[in-house]
């Protein structure tokens, strides 16, 4: 594939992933919807049923690992979930775009340099476990604290006015006269 087209799909694919990352933050979250991707991902692994995009398993395990340790841990540290009422948000730090946009730099420019040393397939096999190696631990960590979250009853809201009795609509009795 032409590095110029390979690099403008990476671009839009990024550009789609913050679209929608940006908008996740305007409605309240689920466990489903913090456990789905990366259930989802986890299909990505029948490639591995292919040969050509077989690798090392000390090459993914290493991959793996660095999604874990390096990338996955900025993701974790800018982003955190807090208690609207009932509502469960997700909350991401002013920084969390950067650090999203640089995480997509050095994964572009690290894939540049691992497919001039194995085949295309594989780089894409090293790339996946990557990938899955920052997202599974920080769903995970986020399950955590969402589960924590639910667990803790919400603050008592304001209190309320003493209730009245229900006048007929039209009615113009105040509720002392009404009764």
């Amino acid at each position: 594939m032409h590095p110029a087209l390979l690099a403008a799909a990476s671009i839009v694919g990024a550009a789609v992933v913050f679209t929608w990352r940006l908008r996740e933050t305007s409605r309240p979250i689920t466990a489903r919807k913090i456990l789905i991707p990366p259930l989802g991902m986890s299909t990505g692994f029948c490639m591995f049923v292919y040969p050509p995009t077989r690798v090392p398993p000390a090459w993914g395990l290493a991959a793996f690992l660095v999604g874990a340790i390096v990338f996955c841990w900025p993701l974790v540290k800018t982003s955190r979930l807090t208690r609207e009422g009932d509502a469960i948000m997700l909350k991401r730090s002013r920084a969390f775009l950067w650090i999203l946009l640089g995480l997509v730099a050095v994964r572009l420019a690290a894939r540049t340099y691992v497919e001039q040393l194995i085949s295309p397939m594989q780089t894409g096999s090293i790339f996946f476990l990557l990938a899955f190696g920052m997202i599974l631990p920080w769903r995970v960590l986020m399950f955590l604290e969402y589960r924590r979250l639910i667990a803790t009853p919400s603050a008592p809201s304001a209190p309320s006015a003493p209730s009245t009795p229900a006048q007929p609509v039209g009615s113009l009795e105040s509720p002392a006269e009404a009764g």
